[in-house]
């Protein structure tokens, strides 16, 4: 049966994140997958319409599809298999369809990846005057579980997490995550906040120093207390408890993750630090005596042998200060990862990541 078309109208909701073209196919195109007279209008991030042609004659039910340009790049279910064909009557009016997953270069694996999303390109911090980008990845079955909430790992240095990574390298946290997830184990909201450049030492760095400058570590710490969680807890579905909050980095950016422990413990309850700049100040170890958490907390320390003669002597030294401090001790748990051979590499923090994040946030030993 054919039948004129003159209302039928296609709406689709799929995550905002990727930003690869939609296009709707079917008989009505001979399921060519990519012909520009049927990509889809993105009306807003995540929302796109598509409006058949008046004088187009459809066989009745349209069966039809979508794809973001090819057969390697079409919809997949929420189990991350391939979409069967889609059914609609031209006489129905408006057809809503949602989507979560898409295939890349033919790759059903790529499901289990995390949503990436760009929080802001300018989100203030009025505790520095400045701005910064902030990206957000999300469990890949984020959107399919509307009532459930996640705990959160802030993390600095986002240039150098995922993507295309900084010329320095990648941790491919992305990646990591992808992996973590065939085991159940990346239901973790990840928070990524750009560097400041040429500042990001002052700004990352809570102690001043001779050579560095005046360290900001403490107002980049209140923004992300103060100003970035509340928006992140507004905005996402998180479990916004001590537990299940986290803060994380590498290098000066780990130093800052100590120092998140110590002074805010009621904020911070995980902790991945990975090569710690603690040469920065010997106050690193005078805050430590004085620290006294009564609560449960988790903190995961990676050092490497490469990466001078006084990265591990520092660790192990900060670990023993920690470890000395008595009534209240037992609640924190320490696990710290030594590798001998291990340099000051973005690669190397790479391999350590979802063994940080597995311990962290999915194991109880």
């Amino acid at each position: 049966m054919e039948v004129a078309v003159d209302t039928l109208r296609i709406e689709l909701k799929t995550p905002p994140s990727d930003k690869r073209p939609i296009f709707i196919t079917g008989e009505f195109c001979k399921w060519l997958p990519d012909l520009e007279d049927y990509r889809m209008r993105e009306v807003e991030p995540g929302y796109y319409t598509f409006q058949f042609p008046k004088e187009l004659e459809l066989d009745y039910p349209v069966e039809y599809k979508y794809t973001r340009g090819g057969w390697d790049q079409v919809e997949l279910d929420n189990y991350g298999q391939p979409q069967g064909n889609r059914l609609a009557d031209p006489t129905d009016g408006p057809v809503i369809d949602y989507i979560t997953r898409w295939q890349k270069q033919g790759n059903t694996k790529e499901s289990l990846a995390p949503i990436v999303e760009v929080l802001s390109d300018t989100f203030e911090i009025p505790q520095l005057n400045k701005q910064r980008r902030i990206h957000v990845l999300l469990p890949h079955n984020y959107y399919e579980n509307p009532d459930r909430q996640y705990p959160v790992l802030y993390m600095t240095d986002a240039q150098n997490l995922f993507g295309d990574g900084s010329p320095y390298g990648n941790w491919e946290i992305d990646k990591g995550l992808t992996k973590l997830a065939a085991e159940d184990k990346a239901d973790v909201i990840i928070v990524a906040i750009d560097h400041a450049g040429e500042d990001r030492v002052q700004e990352f760095s809570p102690y001043d120093n001779p050579r560095l400058g005046k360290g900001m570590g403490l107002k980049f710490l209140r923004f992300v207390i103060d100003t970035l969680k509340p928006q992140i807890d507004k905005q996402y579905r998180t479990k916004a408890d001590r537990l299940n909050t986290g803060m994380g980095g590498s290098s000066v950016g780990g130093l800052l993750s100590i120092y998140a422990a110590l002074m805010f413990p009621n904020i911070f309850g995980r902790l991945m630090i990975f090569s710690p700049s603690l040469w920065i100040s010997q106050r690193i170890y005078f805050d430590a005596i004085h620290f006294f958490e009564p609560f449960e907390t988790r903190i995961y320390i990676y050092a490497g042998g490469k990466e001078g003669e006084n990265m591990i002597p520092n660790v192990t030294k900060l670990q023993e200060t920690l470890q000395s401090q008595g009534f209240g001790y037992n609640r924190v748990k320490i696990h710290t990862s030594i590798d001998p051979t291990g340099q000051h590499t973005e690669k190397r923090w790479s391999q350590e990541f979802p063994m940080a994040l597995k311990w962290l946030y999915f194991e109880r030993d």
